[in-house]
């Protein structure tokens, strides 16, 4: 009796641990598909139609834990919505008279009664779960994995999609020793160019700097409210919640039909960077030897990004969303977003074992910052492809904020959130191609009619005056320029026949003309 006592006390606490993994665990999206099976679960066979949705999910959550479920994520988006409105709804408050002790307690007591609430529907949401069998086999492994972080064990964990938060950690970035920044020990993560630094003499003094600071302090507020946003508004809870069925989808195509391996990456700053590697080394194809790093833009997942042109050409991949998009977490300011490239790189050397000579980086819009930065600091990177890229940030901000802002726009910018590609790119001697989109609303400083004005001209310019100073004189920027403002392959056309025409060599400079488009052709591949 004193045994069977004592087992029915261990099953019992086995129960209880079990509900309360339930209760705290992560949110579980799919059980993925192998060779026409859910990969855990019961072992059912691929019904009719399977086929053609191969990533729908297969975890069925009951009607408790869905119901409840749905109730937690409504709230989380009016915590977000109230989140960003609390200063209105502070302002508001004050002026109608209830920032009293007496306004005050009941508004207190109606939150505390609220959060009792929320806790008691997270229980019985843990309840739900505590009754789905697959669930209990997902949380058990899970379990399994935190203790022993084996192959086998993440083998099966990879089998689920989840709350990525509960991700363990897959590759640290001190795993290795051979990184400069941290034989440095430079707290601030991996180096990024700086501004030159002012001489002694011509150094603020002290009453200066107190005249500065007002619009320092205005500054850090402008670039770690909206600025941020504004430039990388992807990492926007709200716009990432309307999109979580989009990303599943992407996430379970990559997983199911190009055997993807999602992976957790720890920043020197503290950051997780979500990824995903398709490896093609395996294959027939000789460009699976190649691994191209994919850089999203500001708006960009690579659950449904550009890994889609890579992936299609053969090549083996690397995608990872910047950090604060979906599953990777912190802010996307420039620091952060070196640091988690260089997490990135040193995964695809030291863990996937590629070398750099092997690595083509490719980035769309504003993920060519983190591609120059890692060509920048890894010069021996097989190639460079920067696709609707800019050369700095400044003046495609000055197009979107008042005239009268400009010096606050050009200071926070510099200060916080400077994205100077063509300085960081010139530091680069290996192959780079540039693709130009030759209407592109973005990054034109006057409309996506006016090609003159597209910011990949002035990327390329500085490349070229960077790498032929004696070729790139007033007539050869002139020239570059002139065949920069073309907009179609038929004006295009019109140009070289003119450089051609002795009647116009004099004008045109058709000799020097025709040599560095000739010079610009290896660069850039404009898109009509």
């Amino acid at each position: 009796m004193a045994a069977g006592g004592e087992g029915l006390m261990r099953r019992w606490i086995r129960g209880f641990g079990l509900l309360y993994l339930c209760i705290r665990g992560p949110r579980l999206y799919r059980v993925y598909r192998v060779n026409g099976r859910a990969a855990i679960g019961r072992g059912r066979p691929m019904q009719e139609g399977d086929a053609e949705s191969s990533w729908e999910s297969f975890y069925q959550p009951k009607a408790l834990e869905k119901h409840t479920d749905s109730i937690l994520a409504w709230v989380s988006v009016l915590w977000t919505i109230s989140y960003y409105s609390s200063p209105l709804a502070a302002f508001y408050m004050y002026r109608k008279g209830f920032m009293t002790v007496s306004r005050l307690i009941p508004l207190t007591q109606y939150g505390l009664t609220l959060m009792f609430l929320l806790a008691g529907i997270a229980c019985l949401r843990g309840f739900g779960r505590w009754s789905n069998p697959q669930y209990i086999q997902f949380i058990s492994i899970l379990q399994r994995t935190k203790m022993d972080e084996c192959p086998e064990n993440k083998k099966m964990l990879s089998n689920f999609n989840f709350d990525f938060r509960s991700w363990p950690v897959d590759f640290r970035w001190d795993e290795t020793s051979s990184k400069d920044h941290q034989k440095l020990g430079l707290p601030g993560g991996v180096p990024l160019l700086k501004a030159e630094p002012r001489t002694r003499g011509a150094a603020d003094s002290f009453f200066q700097r107190v005249q500065k600071l007002p619009c320092q302090i205005t500054s850090y507020v402008v670039a770690h409210s909206f600025g941020r946003r504004m430039l990388y508004p992807g990492s926007v809870y709200l716009l990432q919640k309307a999109l979580m069925p989009m990303l599943l989808q992407g996430q379970a195509r990559l997983v199911e039909e190009y055997n993807g391996k999602r992976a957790k990456l720890l920043a020197c700053d503290g950051n997780e960077i979500d990824t995903m590697f398709v490896d093609r080394r395996g294959s027939s194809d000789r460009s699976g030897s190649k691994l191209v790093i994919c850089c999203e833009g500001n708006a960009g997942f690579y659950e449904v990004g550009c890994v889609a042109t890579p992936l299609e050409a053969g090549y083996s991949v690397l995608g990872w969303n910047h950090p604060g998009f979906a599953g990777s977490t912190g802010v996307p300011f420039p620091q952060n977003e070196a640091n988690a490239m260089d997490a990135v790189v040193q995964y695809a050397v030291y863990r996937l074992g590629f070398k750099l000579q092997d690595i083509i980086v490719y980035a769309w819009s504003i993920g060519g910052f983190t591609a120059t930065w890692a060509s920048m600091s890894y010069p021996d990177l097989s190639a460079i492809i920067l696709d609707a890229s800019f050369d700095d940030l400044v003046p495609l901000a000055l197009k979107v904020m008042p005239e009268s802002w400009r010096g606050l726009v050009t200071r926070t910018v510099r200060k916080y959130l400077n994205l100077n590609n063509a300085e960081q790119l010139c530091r680069y001697q290996g192959p780079i191609l540039l693709i130009r989109r030759t209407k592109d609303e973005i990054i034109t400083t006057t409309n996506p009619e006016d090609i003159a004005s597209n910011r990949g001209n002035d990327l390329l310019l500085s490349l070229l005056q960077h790498r032929y100073p004696n070729v790139m004189t007033e007539e050869g920027r002139a020239a570059v320029r002139m065949w920069l403002s073309v907009a179609t392959p038929e004006e295009e056309g019109e140009l070289l026949r003119r450089a051609y025409c002795p009647l116009h060599c004099d004008h045109l400079h058709g000799v020097l003309l025709l040599s560095i488009l000739d010079m610009c052709l290896v660069f850039v591949q404009p898109l009509y």
